[in-house]
């Protein structure tokens, strides 16, 4: 937890994903202080026609290594969220060579009664996380 969602244009290549993965990651660690081991990230590919993100009016540029993040988590202060569009911005550029403009981030909250991680139980309720 957090739950990570990538959508991204079809064409990466493994090693692209692995650094955009990984550098995602490692901003979600030192953001909101979660354990290095706590990691879910989903990727889905799609044809360039299908994957549509325009600007809202910024006059943002953006290119077919647009990536956008939706983030499932329990609540973040807003200094976390900031921190977090900080560093992943900074990390997919360092490492996996995407322009801040192409990363789009939708944080979505939910409470501890919405986790469960396997066997059918809801683990933060339980104490057992």
């Amino acid at each position: 937890m957090p739950l990570l969602r990538f959508d991204l244009v079809a064409g990466r290549t493994p090693a692209e994903l692995t650094a955009l993965l990984d550098a995602a990651h490692a901003a979600v660690v030192e953001a909101f202080t979660v354990p290095d081991g706590d990691r879910y990230q989903v990727v889905h590919q799609h044809p360039a026609g299908e994957l549509v993100v325009h600007d809202t009016g910024l006059g943002i540029e953006r290119t077919r290594d647009v990536v956008v993040l939706q983030v499932t988590s329990r609540r973040r202060s807003q200094q976390q969220k900031e921190a977090f569009y900080r560093l992943l911005t900074r990390n997919l550029q360092e490492q996996a060579g995407v322009a801040p403009a192409d990363v789009v981030v939708s944080i979505v909250e939910n409470s501890d009664a919405d986790w469960s991680f396997g066997h059918g139980r809801a683990q933060f309720l339980t104490g057992e996380l």
